[in-house]
């Protein structure tokens, strides 16, 4: 099983409110993480599945980002580039993309939030599901901070609001999603900014799918998980796949 074929969108076109404090003029997605650029981090990671083309959606500094994918996108993976005029959210950056986006389905991801999950067997086992949405979900331990997610028999019954300070273990959406070609046409048609409130917790309870991952969820959203995320990622590395041909 390998990602070769299958599209990769990488969300990342946020202001980065959290963090600026931190990164000043430096895009969230080239956060520093041990010395080299989170999307090196990533599309790293992402080749090791065999991903041959990722689809950034920016916004804020794209510039920035755009100029950096120039000189180092990995050999043989495109690095395609779409770019909000003024912040349109989740749901708007993918819909501002759909253009671009050629597989069915097509993989997205927040940009700043990263899973040790095997991303091909999340791809498989959402065609298994035959929805046409499905959910990378993890277990952290203050699923408060998220929002928790309720699954039954691999399917979302229920989104949670947000419960701050509650400090509890639970189930989460990672921040990775399947989202088919009827996903997307529908989605193009909307109005929607968050794909994450507008588009899933409006959605019918059981329609979108759930897989569950026991992979290390790292969120790089504020300056106290970005410290910690170098840790993460060097053993994340040692572990990744070998690209799939």
């Amino acid at each position: 099983m390998s990602l070769e074929g299958i599209d990769v969108a990488v969300l990342a076109g946020g202001l980065g409110t959290r963090i600026r404090s931190v990164l000043g003029d430096t895009p969230k997605v080239l956060a520093p993480v041990d010395g080299r650029p989170y999307l090196a981090w990533l599309l790293d990671w992402l080749g090791g599945f065999g991903t041959r083309r990722v689809v950034l959606c920016l916004g804020h500094l794209a510039d920035r980002v755009t100029d950096w994918t120039r000189d180092h996108a990995p050999h043989g993976m495109e690095v395609a580039v779409s770019v909000e005029p003024e912040p349109m959210g989740t749901a708007g950056a993918i819909r501002l993309a759909r253009p671009l986006f050629r597989s069915d389905p097509v993989v997205a991801m927040n940009g700043d939030t990263f899973v040790g999950a095997d991303l091909a067997r999340f791809v498989a086992a959402h065609r298994s599901l035959g929805s046409d949405i499905t959910l990378l979900c993890a277990e952290v331990a203050d699923a408060g901070r998220y929002g928790r997610v309720e699954i039954d028999a691999g399917r979302i019954t229920r989104f949670a609001e947000k419960e701050p300070g509650s400090a509890r273990a639970g189930s989460i959406n990672a921040g990775i999603y399947a989202l088919s070609s009827t996903a997307l046409d529908s989605l193009a048609t909307t109005a929607a900014r968050s794909i994450e409130r507008d588009i899933f917790m409006t959605a019918p309870s059981g329609s979108i799918g759930a897989v569950m991952t026991g992979g290390q969820f790292i969120d790089i959203g504020t300056p106290e998980s970005l410290q910690a995320a170098g840790a993460a990622f060097r053993a994340i590395a040692a572990s990744r796949p070998e690209p799939t041909a």
